[in-house]
């Protein structure tokens, strides 16, 4: 158990690295939760040492519960914003993993109030299929760090798997951290490509119910698993692969 409990540790560092890595959240904010049972959760938390995300080591990843504040032993704090993981986790037993980042492509086209419609297709299916599922917002800028802005926060993502907080960031979740990790990879894509279509005047048709037949979700082990196994593999190439 403690061998299993260690390589989910390590899992979730390498998610925070890798979202540091491709540039998707601010040097020193952003975390990534992932339930252990039904009220315990791992979840990468504030050390003595701290250095940002790009270096998150398995021993900055905690086992907390879902009710814990603020220290949790060793030096290490949870993060101010842990009311996100907890609120959702507990309102969403559907859910596993948990991902709050700071893109700036969520910066952008949330402060600018860019509409997200599903435009463009074989391009990028999953980023589609957020577009046409629809993207909740959650409306305010400030900290999520009390057990009710989690649980308003919970209520606004609703049955979805992302929400765009506007004028701070966005907030996925999965059955994994890779799936998490994917739909923040999808989100952020939406978002960029919705911002440069905003910034060129540019207002395509949505994708024809023709088009929509040919566009399947090609699945896990694809969208989710072999992108995955990418951005371990550029960390690696990075050196930075090695989370302690």
């Amino acid at each position: 158990m403690a061998g299993e409990l260690d390589e989910l540790r390590r899992t979730v560092a390498l998610g925070c690295r890798i979202v540091a890595a491709a540039g998707l959240t601010t040097p020193l904010l952003g975390h990534i939760s992932l339930r252990v049972g039904r009220d315990r959760v791992l979840v990468r938390c504030r050390g003595p040492r701290e250095r940002g995300l790009l270096f998150t080591t398995v021993a900055d990843v905690r086992l907390v519960s879902l009710d814990d504040e603020g220290d949790v032993g060793d030096g290490y704090r949870l993060p101010h914003e842990y009311p996100i993981h907890a609120e959702i986790l507990r309102a969403r037993p559907d859910l596993v993993s948990v991902l709050h980042a700071h893109p700036r492509s969520a910066l952008l086209g949330g402060l600018a109030r860019v509409p997200l419609r599903p435009v463009f297709g074989a391009y990028d299916i999953p980023a589609f299929l957020l577009a046409d599922g629809g993207v909740p917002v959650y409306p305010h800028a400030g900290l999520v760090r009390t057990a009710a802005a989690g649980a308003r926060l919970a209520r606004v993502l609703g049955g979805s798997a992302v929400v765009l907080l506007r004028g701070h960031g966005v907030v996925t979740a999965g059955q994994d951290v890779p799936q998490a990790l994917s739909r923040l990879l999808a989100l952020d894509e939406l978002l960029r490509i919705s911002v440069e279509l905003a910034r060129l005047g540019a207002a395509p048709a949505e994708v024809s119910e023709q088009d929509r037949a040919h566009l399947p979700d090609l699945g896990a082990a694809f969208n989710e698993q072999a992108l995955w196994r990418h951005h371990v593999a550029l960390l690696e190439l990075r050196g930075l692969a090695d989370a302690g």
